[in-house]
């Protein structure tokens, strides 16, 4: 059972930072990048990217997936509420492949005042707690004619997180997952296996999902 997901449901002026302690070394497992490289590969080979795209990516981390995409886009808005990550991130902007920002904010309660040609995003949605409000922002935020390209993992017996990173759902029914998107507005939605993260504690797939504004 999930040890993690009721904890922390309790808004703060500045959410707690729950990758300080990992982010120096979040991009030395392979396994983790391995299956970042798996989920830029295949954002690529949906969306058919140019350069003249300026697009978020949320929950950008220390930038393991902007980096696999930047080479196709002109521009890069990283919006990350971890500090800890931002700093890593900000430290190897200049190996980034594209014009890139970088915004400390949480997206849940903030918004920005930009649109998008897409927004892309890696692992992310099951630390936010209300989906639903998530996708009708990204919505608001995405250009007519715009993207979504949202990877994330099926449903997991709680045994994928090991320690406590402010997780909210254990993964995510496929089904349920289009509809929320659908709901929101998006149209041409796919969902399709993109990667699996093996770990000690099991094979884990995770899904792409692919929709238009």
């Amino acid at each position: 059972m999930d040890t993690f997901k009721y904890r922390y449901k309790t808004g703060m002026e500045k959410p707690k930072d729950y990758f300080s302690h990992k982010a120096q070394d979040y991009d030395r497992l392979k396994s983790r990048t391995q299956n970042v490289e798996n989920i830029g590969a295949g954002i690529v080979r949906a969306i058919s990217l140019t350069k003249s795209m300026h697009i978020m990516d949320f929950g950008s981390g220390t930038g393991l997936l902007l980096a696999n995409v930047a080479p196709h886009v002109g521009k890069i808005t990283a919006v990350d509420v971890s500090s800890s990550m931002n700093e890593v991130l900000r430290a190897k902007m200049d190996q980034i492949d594209c014009d890139l920002a970088l915004k400390e904010l949480d997206l849940t309660k903030e918004t920005i005042n930009n649109q998008f040609h897409g927004i892309i995003s890696s692992m992310t949605i099951h630390h936010i707690e209300d989906v639903e409000a998530i996708f009708s922002k990204f919505y608001s935020l995405v250009s007519d004619g715009g993207f979504v390209a949202i990877a994330d993992l099926d449903a997991e017996d709680g045994s994928f997180h090991t320690s406590d990173t402010g997780v909210f759902h254990l993964g995510f029914d496929r089904k349920e997952f289009v509809a929320i998107a659908e709901n929101a507005g998006f149209k041409n939605v796919k969902i399709e296996t993109v990667s699996t993260a093996e770990k000690p504690t099991g094979s884990y797939p995770i899904f792409l999902l692919t929709a238009q504004k």
